[in-house]
């Protein structure tokens, strides 16, 4: 009987929830799914409406996104270019004997037992790193391991030559790129690209990227995302080499956009080197002509006085920024900004804190009327969503722009013409604050309006979620592929 009694009650209550559907159809989805599931009678039914938030938001993107009524045609990119060997970062610790232990993070790489304590340190935290190898026999011997390891894949790269060769997919524009390019990677370079005879060289620049997924275990290691630790003995890069060649193609070339990078790859030199070459590198930006706008590709540092160094000499002379999360929070602590007592994120980084040092950097080393500067843009990248800063007046498109850079994370990372929704989820925060030190406004996420825009003293900011690949084919170059891609849909008004 009481069997009975508790099948006729089930019975009954689902009967009252196809009512409430039909009588109240606006009730919260949720409300609805939980009435459902207290039945226990298996999964509810799909709420109505156009599909999933996924597949609402690709398509509100696709809407959006438009190409500039003033186009680039001609880009110029520089200076790092290498060979990156991608295999399984496990596997190759595995293959050279090492055994899974305590993490430690090292500012320079000296031997194998150090490179196997920075990888265990970054894959712990699932946090992506990039390190010199300083012993130039132990690193050759690891990459002739590394490079002939079955399942090893040999791909452009260096950020330079990565934005390049993303640009290059642009049949209407054309690229020059200068870098240390030798055999292998005019060889992977797209034909388009085209590479002044001074930048080739007879040997390749290896850089070693060890990739590990989500949930992969090593001993009692596990990693929270998929990501990648890269180390390289790059001397070429390290010195870069190829930046007197890079500004004196430019002339003949003529680009209307440049773009720059490799400044990172400086930290395995001596102080005085990195301050002579920082002071070459601004006399090389200040010879580019007036009106052309030059952005700047950040990547992963740990040298807290080069970085200072950048922020102080470089960041006035170049228009446009790229950098991601880590870059972010280390430029605040090496440069005594907002937010600089964070250690370190934990999980998806607080927008509110994103947006006030993106907002400090441009107040104090943007451009404005009692500033002789030139940065008026910041590209932020992280896993979960972007943030295009701007200085009013300057850029336009840059609704497009975001969403752009946003969109080709998600096709790039899973290996997809176009979203495919069944692969991507939505891991930014569904409601956020736009500040965390001003009176910032908090934000609920629309997937059918996904970019979200606000401003605070002269600087607008549009932050847009990512779909993030649930099983990435390959994370690196992604950072240089959103930088490419939000340039390649941004307008500079001319002044």
């Amino acid at each position: 009987m009481a069997l009975w009694r508790a099948s006729a009650y089930a019975g009954f209550l689902a009967l009252a929830v196809g009512c409430v559907f039909l009588l109240e159809p606006q009730l919260p989805g949720s409300a609805l799914r939980s009435l459902w599931s207290s039945l226990q009678l298996g999964p509810a039914p799909a709420p109505p409406g156009p599909g999933s938030p996924e597949g609402r938001l690709a398509a509100a993107w696709d809407a959006l996104i438009v190409r500039p009524a003033r186009r680039w045609r001609r880009v110029a990119v520089g200076v790092n270019a290498c060979v990156d060997v991608v295999l399984s970062g496990v596997k190759l610790l595995q293959a050279l004997g090492l055994n899974p232990g305590n993490g430690k993070d090292h500012t320079e790489l000296r031997s194998r037992n150090d490179l196997k304590e920075a990888f265990i340190h970054f894959m712990g935290k699932g946090a992506a790193a990039e390190r010199f190898f300083s012993d130039k026999e132990t690193f050759h011997n690891i990459a002739q391991i590394a490079s002939e390891f079955p399942g090893a894949q040999h791909y452009v790269g260096g950020n330079a030559a990565l934005i390049g060769q993303k640009f290059a997919a642009n049949s209407d524009l054309k690229v020059l790129l200068c870098g240390p390019v030798g055999p292998k990677l005019h060889e992977l370079l797209d034909d388009s690209v085209f590479v002044p005879p001074e930048s080739l060289q007879e040997v390749d620049e290896f850089h070693l990227i060890l990739e590990y997924q989500a949930g992969e275990e090593w001993g009692q290691l596990k990693a929270p995302h998929a990501n990648r630790f890269i180390f390289s003995h790059d001397l070429s890069n390290g010195a870069m080499n190829m930046l007197e060649v890079f500004v004196s193609s430019l002339e003949e070339f003529q680009p209307d956009l440049v773009v720059l990078s490799g400044l990172h790859m400086m930290e395995g030199q001596s102080k005085e080197f990195q301050r002579k070459r920082l002071l070459e590198v601004m006399t090389s930006i200040s010879d580019i002509p007036t009106g052309i706008p030059v952005h700047l590709e950040l990547a992963s540092m740990t040298n807290r006085e080069l970085m200072s160094s950048i922020v102080h000499q470089v960041f006035s002379a170049v228009t446009s920024l790229g950098l991601n999360e880590q870059e972010l929070l280390f430029l605040s602590q090496s440069a005594s900004g907002p937010h600089s007592s964070l250690s370190s994120w934990t999980g998806v980084p607080d927008v509110g804190v994103v947006s006030d040092i993106l907002f400090w950097i441009l107040k104090e080393h943007g451009k404005s009327e009692s500033r002789a500067s030139d940065l008026t843009r910041i590209h932020f990248h992280t896993l979960a969503y972007h943030i295009l800063a701007t200085v009013d007046g300057h850029w336009a498109n840059q609704l497009a722009a975001v969403a752009a850079g946003a969109r080709v994370a998600g096709t790039q990372a899973c290996a997809t013409e176009t979203i495919d929704t069944r692969r991507v989820s939505l891991k930014a925060p569904r409601e956020f604050m736009t500040s965390r030190s001003a009176a910032g406004s908090r934000v609920m996420l629309n997937p059918n309006e996904p970019v979200v825009e606000w401003h605070r003293e002269g600087v607008s900011f549009h932050f847009t979620p990512v779909l993030v690949c649930k099983d990435p084919v390959r994370t690196v170059g992604l950072g240089d592929a959103i930088s490419a891609e939000g340039l390649f849909y941004s307008e500079v008004h001319s002044h």
